[in-house]
């Protein structure tokens, strides 16, 4: 196809399919002319993937390119792809290190010891707990640090679940973008369902009561915000 209706396929504008090639986020089409280029379902394809990622994801532009430079390289095994994908998508340390950050580290660690989790502590992931934890403590709700097992617990089976799609994939090209697809929205995807699952938790337990949200009979306001 020409890029015409490449772009009428995907819905993104031409001018933006050129610039996404110039960065080298979408392929170079196949020259057919000096000035035309024909385009195939593999270029419609990753721009679906690079929109997914940048809307709903809401990862950079930047760090839409190291994930697929991770993808497209066939040295990378899956397990480092999907490293890449969690590292881009955490945010970066913000807080500099202190008595409660320390502390806060060895309460990530203490955890992934009591759970037998193959995960490395000081790793993205981690330092972003880490610093979930002291934002909590500042804001004088530390005692909901007292949860994370039970937060760990529901989120191994999520993951179980990501990884079992995962596994469904064949093709080593299908098989990274799932891990991209599912750690990336995946993570938009849970912490919807999440806020959906607190507002029925709400009307279930305060909706009519008149001890909370909804005592007047209505659906609780802002549970899903």
């Amino acid at each position: 196809m020409r890029i015409g209706e490449l772009s009428n396929r995907s819905g993104v504008p031409v001018p933006t399919i050129k610039f996404y090639v110039r960065e080298g986020l979408l392929p170079a089409g196949k020259l057919t002319s000096p000035n035309q280029a024909s385009y195939d379902s593999g270029h419609e394809r990753r721009l679906r993937l690079i929109r997914a990622l940048l809307d709903v994801g809401g990862l950079s532009l930047a760090a839409i390119g190291d994930v697929l430079r991770a993808v497209e390289d066939p040295a990378q095994p899956v397990h480092k792809v999907l490293g890449v994908a969690a590292k881009r998508l955490t945010p970066p340390q913000r807080d500099e290190p202190g008595p409660e950050s320390e502390d806060a580290r060895e309460e990530v660690a203490a955890l992934l010891k009591r759970r037998g989790w193959r995960a490395e502590a000081h790793g993205p992931a981690g330092e972003s707990l880490a610093e979930v934890i002291v934002a909590l403590r500042r804001a004088g709700h530390g005692g909901f640090v007292e949860l994370l097992d039970d937060y760990a617990a529901a989120a191994e089976p999520v993951a179980r679940a990501d990884l079992d799609y995962v596994g469904r994939r064949v093709a080593r090209e299908d098989l990274v973008e799932s891990v991209v697809v599912g750690t990336v929205l995946g993570e938009a995807m849970f912490g919807a369902l999440r806020r959906l699952a607190q507002a029925d938790a709400s009307a279930r337990m305060y909706d009519g009561d008149g001890a909370g949200p909804g005592g007047d009979g209505a659906e609780p306001r802002g549970a899903e915000g």
